[in-house]
């Protein structure tokens, strides 16, 4: 699998982008009674459709199923090393893709068809599901959580019957990531009620602070990098 290499890895990226996947989720839920975000619930009802020869119905649960496959493709291309020869900056321009796609949403009018929203947001969510797989080291998803409460909470099984210092601090971080998709799933359900279409911008503003932390991470690195070594001591 082709990943996007030099990826700044902490956890405030790690957080702000659950407080984007759990607003994304809200904001669909409510506005179109849909969890764009993940694919499971669309294959289920494409089953469900498909089985009572709903084949209207069936065809449209397709669309945001293959947004989603496009995006993950588009991100295992942007992996590939002669890609990333090309582009430089194959991160920067995922989440440039993001904000612009997420910030043409907020401008869509309120009657613009469901279709719209929920393909974008599958596409928008593939991007980030695709790209952003691990934090410090550990495997996590800032999308869903069940897989972030399984393993956060085996983490804190091994810290309270063996003491591993290193459990306590994976413990910690899943908790920090449930705790931000928690909070963005409460702001994006409260901004919805109040603004409708146009609170997705408020996603896209999160967007746009992740991509400056990466670049700010990113020039940090570099610097330390190229900083000659120090000489020891006499």
């Amino acid at each position: 699998m082709a990943t996007i290499h030099r990826r700044p890895d902490t956890l405030a990226v790690g957080v702000l982008l659950a407080v984007v996947g759990g607003f994304l989720d809200a904001y669909t839920f409510i506005r179109h009674t849909v969890f764009a975000n993940l694919q499971s619930g669309n294959v289920l009802l494409f089953c469900v459709e498909a089985t009572a020869r709903h084949w209207h119905r069936a065809v449209l649960l397709l669309i945001p199923i293959a947004a989603f496959c496009i995006g993950v493709l588009l991100v295992e291309v942007l992996g590939l090393s002669r890609v990333e020869r090309v582009l430089r900056r194959p991160l920067r321009l995922v989440l440039t893709l993001q904000i612009t796609l997420l910030t043409a949403i907020a401008a869509l009018p309120d009657d613009a068809p469901e279709q719209i929203t929920t393909v974008t947001v599958s596409f928008v969510a593939a991007l980030q599901f695709s790209t952003f797989t691990t934090l410090r080291g550990i495997p996590y998803t800032t999308l869903a959580e069940s897989g972030n409460l399984q393993k956060g909470l085996a983490a804190a099984h091994q810290w309270l019957t063996h003491k591993q210092p290193e459990a306590a601090h994976r413990a910690a971080q899943y908790t920090a990531i449930i705790t931000g998709f928690v909070g963005g799933a409460v702001l994006g359900a409260v901004l919805t009620r109040v603004l409708g279409a146009p609170a997705v911008a408020v996603a896209a503003a999160l967007l746009a602070t992740v991509l400056a932390l990466v670049i700010r991470e990113t020039r940090r690195l570099q610097r330390r990098q190229a900083a000659p070594p120090r000489q020891p001591g006499p």
